[in-house]
């Protein structure tokens, strides 16, 4: 394995280069009581793997804003980053979409899954492809990488630490000023408002409708017929060891 380059992070946040699996090395860090502002992550040949360790102050149902906040602040790093016309949108459950197809995602994971509880801590994990997928990977039709859409420039450490700045900047802005900017911004890079997609439900069944929008909590808002319903973030949770 080459050496990972050492990341300069903002304050308040720290790096740990890992040889591999950088979300499962934050979520067991986070079990043992780390300090929150972690960054663990690996640069791979073929991929960017980082993941956040966060100790929320409030309700899960609440702190779960981290995911779709991540999202933005990994959206304005790469907007930063490639060249002007590259295009970058996210999809609610967390993917994310270069050019229109998807290039990797974050993912989530939390010491409780009550929605009312405030846990321990909370992690966001970020997978980016950097090398397209191969007949042997058994990718998706529309999946792509930062190579085939004209990110070739794109410095990996360099990202990461332009996700780790953007991020913590709308952490601080969120936390003073309140969602509506985050909202205003998240809103004009989502993928597929007013078209019909299918998400899982609280109760892990696949639900199908027009995709509204989402309410405060970045709940997702579901329209099946006459009927519209919520599905909050934390459905989006993976189960914590």
């Amino acid at each position: 394995m080459s050496q990972q380059p050492e990341l300069t992070l903002p304050p308040l946040m720290w790096g740990e280069a890992v040889p591999g699996d950088a979300f499962g090395h934050a979520v067991r860090r986070a079990v043992l009581g780390c300090d929150a502002g972690l960054v663990a992550y690996h640069l791979g040949a073929a991929s960017i793997e980082a993941a956040l360790v966060v100790a929320p102050e409030l309700p899960l149902a609440r702190a779960m804003t981290m995911l779709p906040l991540c999202g933005v602040g990994f959206q304005n790093a790469l907007g930063a980053l490639a060249p002007p016309e590259v295009a970058v949108h996210l999809e609610w459950p967390g993917a994310i979409r270069v050019n229109g197809a998807r290039c990797g995602g974050l993912r989530a994971m939390a010491a409780s899954d009550d929605p009312e509880a405030t846990p321990d801590w909370l992690v966001i994990g970020l997978t980016v492809p950097i090398l397209p997928p191969s007949e042997d990977t058994g990718h998706a039709p529309d999946d792509t990488a930062l190579l085939s859409e004209g990110c070739a420039e794109v410095d990996p450490p360099a990202l990461l630490e332009a996700w780790a700045r953007h991020t913590l900047s709308w952490l601080t802005r969120w936390e003073e000023d309140g969602p509506r900017a985050l909202h205003a911004e998240w809103r004009g890079l989502a993928h597929g408002i007013g078209e019909e997609i299918t998400v899982t439900d609280a109760q892990g069944k696949p639900q199908t409708g027009t995709f509204l929008g989402t309410d405060e909590a970045f709940g997702l808002l579901l329209r099946q017929g006459e009927t519209t319903s919520l599905i909050p973030l934390t459905t989006l949770l993976e189960t914590a060891p």
